[in-house]
């Protein structure tokens, strides 16, 4: 583990907060495990603090962001599943405490712009709304759903890459021909200029769409840069009878040898198209001398299977869908290198509200690692490095058939703890009467999680004992009603 500290920036710093949606922590040159061309990301990873355990709490669009603006858990913060039509109470609630809430009140400048997917789909309303919204989408009005966000150029849920739309402070679309991540990039920039201007303190969410398939909808001029490339296959992808736990995709997919290298340079084409952006973010900030005095963080929602495991899209445990890319930089103020604490999408509030030295509201359920960003090798309050990942039946024929028997759907899906060295994973399904798993992963001597050890009972093996243990103290305290 390579670092070192300097001295710290007493200026209130800004906050640059850049996320993607579905990418994989494995998925960016850095790391050097997939053949993905990323040079910005690269060079800015030699001047950040690199999380090689960072985890999506909930492997899915919705939940995780509300838990990445709450500091808290789906059972807690409601959204459980997407927001989707037919769960119109599935949604960021007005009185939700989030970041940009309290960032708000502590003086700075809040901007949001790209997907949201945090308020209930029009349509669940209105079949034809004056937004034009349509499916899963959303226009969010000013006001307390926007949870103190000044600038507002957002929407819901929508994935026509090249075309896509948004709203402002009107019911009006704006509908742009230019591909999302640049369009967003450009808005980015824009703000950032109005806030150097003005010389105020600023916090803004940038959220790109891609790598989120449809992965037909990327640049040509990225995905030609991989043209002549034979890319590395993982040893746990498989390309038979695909299968898909989200509501994305109907059928089981087959995949030849040569589809799938196609596939992989359309995803990888997308973060090579991100990574340049990036950059121009990242220059942007170097040359209105704003770099020292702004925390940045690059992150993800979530991962992608991408045939791992003869699995495609997310809502799993292994590390491709769980695990995401996470960095952080201010300045010369926190460590530089890598660290294998294990951050989950709950415990970015109260981290970054601490190193800005605010206050961490008592909503918060996620743990504060400030420590581990200061200083190599220690853990929240001392214990063990850790995080609780949840997934609930969300499709709307899952919940049906919940419903039809008078049981809570939220008592099943599965239940995980990811640490330094091991899953375990507690699985009770997506439909009634599934029979219970259980699943221990030793992901350093079984990168892949190839060779689970599978039990009955989780006393059958010392490891998975304590982290059961873990997950039923974790539920019970916040109550979520999962039957171990």
């Amino acid at each position: 583990m390579s670092f070192y500290g300097r001295k710290l920036n007493m200026k209130k710093p800004n906050l640059l907060f850049l996320f993607a949606d579905q990418w994989r922590r494995n998925s960016v040159g850095f790391m050097k495990k997939e053949n993905v061309i990323t040079p910005n990301m690269d060079m800015f990873s030699e001047e950040a603090l690199v999380f090689e355990n960072a985890v999506s709490g909930c492997p899915l669009c919705s939940p995780s962001r509300a838990s990445i603006l709450t500091g808290t858990y789906p059972i807690t913060h409601g959204v459980w599943t997407n927001c989707k039509i037919g769960l119109e109470d599935v949604k960021l609630k007005e009185d939700a405490v989030t970041i940009t809430d309290i960032l708000k009140k502590n003086g700075y400048y809040t901007g949001y712009i790209g997907k949201w997917h945090l308020d209930s789909p029009e349509m669940n309303r209105d079949e034809a709304p004056l937004s034009g919204a349509k499916d899963w989408d959303a226009y969010t009005p000013p006001g307390k759903r926007r949870h103190g966000i000044d600038y507002w150029y957002s929407y819901g849920a929508y994935d026509n890459h090249m075309k896509p739309h948004y709203w402002s402070n009107s019911e009006k679309m704006i509908e742009i021909d230019k591909w999302s991540v640049e369009h967003e990039t450009d808005k980015a920039i824009e703000f950032l200029e109005k806030c150097k201007e003005k010389d105020i303190p600023f916090s803004l969410f940038v959220s790109w769409n891609p790598p989120h398939t449809p992965l037909d909808l990327v640049p040509e001029k990225y995905v030609k840069m991989y043209e002549n490339k034979n890319l590395k296959v993982n040893p746990n992808v498989k390309l038979e009878n695909v299968t898909d736990h989200t509501e994305s995709m109907k059928e089981k997919l087959n995949f030849t040898k040569e589809e799938y290298q196609d596939v992989m340079k359309k995803y990888y084409g997308a973060i090579t198209g991100i990574d340049e952006n990036f950059g121009r973010i990242i220059n942007y900030l170097k040359e209105r001398d704003l770099y020292e005095n702004t925390i940045i963080i690059l992150t993800a929602d979530h991962g992608e299977m991408l045939c791992a495991h003869g699995l495609w899209s997310k809502h799993v445990w292994y590390e491709e869908a769980i695990g995401v890319p996470f960095l952080i930089k201010y300045g010369s103020t926190y460590l530089i290198g890598k660290t294998d604490t294990v951050i989950s999408s709950p415990d970015i509030m109260p981290t970054v509200l601490s190193l800005m030295s605010i206050e961490i509201p008592d909503t918060v359920e996620g743990s504060n690692l400030k420590d581990s960003v200061m200083k190599v090798n220690r853990s929240s309050n001392g214990e063990e490095s850790k995080a609780f990942i949840s997934s609930y039946p969300g499709q709307i024929s899952a919940i049906e058939k919940f419903e039809r028997i008078n049981e809570d759907n939220k008592k099943y899906g599965w239940r995980a703890v990811k640490t330094k060295t091991h899953t375990y994973v507690v699985n009770k399904g997506y439909n009634p009467g599934q029979v219970t798993e259980r699943f221990l992963y030793d992901n350093i001597n079984d990168e892949y999680q190839l060779n689970p050890l599978k039990l009955n009972e989780s006393s059958e093996n010392e490891i998975s004992d304590r982290l059961e243990k873990m997950l039923k103290s974790w539920a019970e305290k916040h109550r979520d009603k999962f039957e171990f």
